[in-house]
This record gives structure tokens, C-alpha cells and sequence, in this order.
């Protein structure tokens, strides 16, 4: 499959009508930023600011001072955008609920990136290290007494 191929799946529309809490499996992401009270209208400053990057779909969200973000795990982590966001001088959300949901966040897209950066296991050989493991290991199919011993006379 050619890299242009895989962000052509990865950024397909999934089916609507799920609400925007409901997980989603591989590297498309949809996720909520809440900005504080003050100063005011910083989601709409952000959510302009943010439409201008590529590969990131950005609208408004269910929360009045959130959005809702769509980006690639490849192209972008929550970790960053929220990073890039507070460097340039946005208030971001600290409450109890916020800090623990981007604790979560950021460390679910963290071990997948691990993951997706892992070199591919050899999943069909991998029965040759249990092979290797079982013919080291002490068991009752081996008789360790010499072979003349061990005939009939």
C-alpha cells in the first residue's frame, strides 16, 4: 500500500452519529480542547488558528468554550497541539475532569506511537521460541541414563 493510499483511508469520514466521547481504533483521532472562561472567545481564535494546519479538521465542540479537533496520530499528538496552544498564550482547561482525561490521553497515544514505531513481529515463527525454550527445560520425556544401561540383556 503507498503512504499517499494509507492517509487517503486514514482520513476518510467515519459514519456520523456517534457521540464524540465514543473511542475510535487506529491513528484518527477526535478530541475535545476546553479553554477557561478568560480570556473570552479563545476557541474561536483557536479553532481559526488551528483550521490553518493541514490534515487537522477542526469545529466547534459539545462543551461552549471547547473544540473539537480530527488529526492522524502520524501527523499530530494532543500532547503538541495542547503544547503549541499554551506557547502561544491560550488558557487551556485545568480542571479536575480535563487534567485526568488528557493524563489519559496523553498516555494512550504515547504507547500507540510506541507501538505503531515497533518493528513487525514474526508472528508465524514465533512457536520456534517456545520449541527452543521446551527443549532446554528440564521435563519427563528425557531419560538421562546412559543407553547401555537402558537395554534389555
Amino acid at each position: 500500500m503507498t503512504p499517499e493510499r494509507a492517509r487517503e483511508l486514514a482520513h476518510r469520514v467515519p459514519h456520523q452519529g456517534h457521540a464524540p466521547a465514543v473511542p475510535q481504533h487506529g491513528s484518527l483521532k477526535r478530541r475535545e480542547i476546553r479553554f477557561t472562561k478568560l480570556p473570552p472567545e479563545q476557541a474561536k481564535k483557536a479553532a481559526e488558528l488551528l483550521a490553518g494546519l493541514e490534515y487537522l479538521e477542526v469545529s466547534s465542540g459539545p462543551h461552549p468554550r471547547g473544540i473539537t479537533i480530527r488529526y492522524d496520530l502520524m501527523d499530530y499528538t494532543y500532547q503538541g497541539l495542547e503544547k503549541a496552544l499554551r506557547n502561544l498564550g491560550y488558557h487551556l482547561d485545568n480542571s479536575l475532569y480535563c487534567k485526568i482525561v488528557r493524563a489519559l490521553v496523553y498516555f494512550t497515544e504515547e504507547t500507540q506511537l510506541g507501538n505503531l514505531k515497533a518493528p513487525a513481529r514474526l508472528i508465524k515463527q514465533s512457536n520456534q521460541v517456545y520449541i527452543k525454550a521446551y527443549q532446554h527445560h528440564p521435563h519427563g520425556d528425557r531419560d538421562d541414563t546412559p543407553a547401555e544401561l537402558r537395554e534389555d540383556r
